[in-house]
């Protein structure tokens, strides 16, 4: 086929660090506190501000507590999975590369006698109706790396007596999450609002809370992890007093992309885009004699992190799809057409599309003959 003579006006569709949002340049930056200490007075409250209007935009109820926390998502999950895991039996689930990495923290390194694993190939998911309200419950809602998110809160249990940890790094600012079921959601900057990366957010419910004040595990916690001081949790972290010194041009670059998201009409925009995003890709495979979606059950595919296979009809082997990934990216990335699409490079072989809020979907609809084009190339 004819190679397509137009381009996306923004070719970055990596699923983290994301694409910027439509319009940002460097001039964004410039009211950043560089230079400063980040306990000074002013630079404490821009901290909070990142804080205050992460709260706003996702409607995060005002008795939870919410802090930036090192080390991006990772950061926030890691100290909250060490801090508060223990108490009782945990019930892990895992369908893809990060959830599977949460389950080797537990397993192996915190070494939990009483841990249940449910897990499941790429594109499906565990039997979620498996866990137990009296246990701890760890998962992440949206499977970045598998394009396979949680359809529905149903599973939760309203009365449950252990607490609920969930990644949610690819799913907030995207798609809605039930916070009256969730005791402890961690994200990152880079993904949905196209933050800059190695910061992450912590929320926490009052009975995570309570968790805190009233466990202390049997393992040392490094400072980074610590969030209580006498057996109180400090306050001063979901203040804008940040466990370590944070990047204030990245601060800076959160505000920004909270701004356009509150400017532009807040949550339900935003969850709208990246609709609006996945829904193009849909139309484009249905029509496809090449692709199809990872997600095996239509409900579970994820709006954000848009993960693509091989169809059955193309006859290709395993080795033969990954070598067509492999050239299919290479050739986009040559022709300037979409960076960074390559599948995860511990999942199948295939394409992985973002498509959160900053993401146009005439960026995506652009994007879809090039597809086309780099396939008949790649096989022929």
């Amino acid at each position: 086929m004819d190679k397509p003579t137009q381009k996306p006006q923004n070719p970055n569709f990596s699923s983290g660090p994301c694409a910027k949002r439509p319009g940002w340049s460097l001039d964004a930056l410039q009211g950043a506190m560089v230079g400063r200490s980040h306990r000074a007075k002013l630079a404490k409250a821009r901290i909070q501000e990142v804080i205050e209007r992460s709260k706003t935009v996702l409607g995060i109820p005002a008795d939870y507590l919410c802090g930036v926390v090192p080390a991006s998502d990772t950061g926030a999950i890691e100290m909250a999975l060490w801090s508060m895991l223990g108490a009782r039996g945990v019930d892990m689930f895992a369908w893809e590369t990060f959830g599977a990495g949460w389950v080797t923290d537990v397993q192996k390194q915190l070494k939990l006698s009483d841990c249940r694993v449910f897990q499941a190939d790429y594109g499906a998911l565990p039997d979620l109706d498996q866990a137990d309200p009296d246990r701890d419950v760890v998962f992440t809602w949206n499977g970045t790396t598998s394009g396979v998110k949680v359809p529905h809160d149903g599973w939760i249990a309203d009365d449950r007596s252990g607490l609920t940890f969930c990644d949610a790094t690819s799913a907030a600012f995207a798609m809605p999450l039930p916070w009256a079921k969730l005791d402890v959601v961690t994200w990152s900057w880079q993904k949905v609002l196209g933050g800059e990366a190695a910061h992450g957010m912590l929320a926490l419910s009052p009975r995570a809370v309570e968790r805190l004040q009233n466990y202390t595990p049997p393992w040392p916690l490094p400072k980074i992890f610590r969030m209580t001081k006498g057996g109180k949790v400090d306050g001063s972290i979901f203040e804008g007093s940040t466990i370590n010194t944070p990047s204030m041009l990245c601060v800076e670059d959160a505000v920004d992309g909270l701004t356009w998201a509150a400017e532009i009409g807040g949550l339900p925009t935003l969850m709208a885009r990246s609709q609006a995003n996945l829904d193009a890709i849909a139309a484009w495979v249905a029509q496809s004699d090449w692709a199809a979606f990872l997600a095996v059950d239509p409900i579970t595919r994820s709006n954000t992190s848009i993960c693509l296979k091989f169809g059955a009809d193309t006859g290709l082997s395993a080795e033969e799809q990954a070598a067509v990934s492999k050239k299919m990216t290479a050739l986009l990335d040559a022709e300037g057409a979409a960076y960074d699409i390559g599948s995860y490079r511990s999942a199948p072989a295939g394409l992985r599309i973002w498509g959160g809020a900053t993401v146009e979907t005439s960026d995506i609809q652009t994007l879809l003959p090039w597809l086309d084009w780099a396939f008949a190339q790649a096989v022929g």
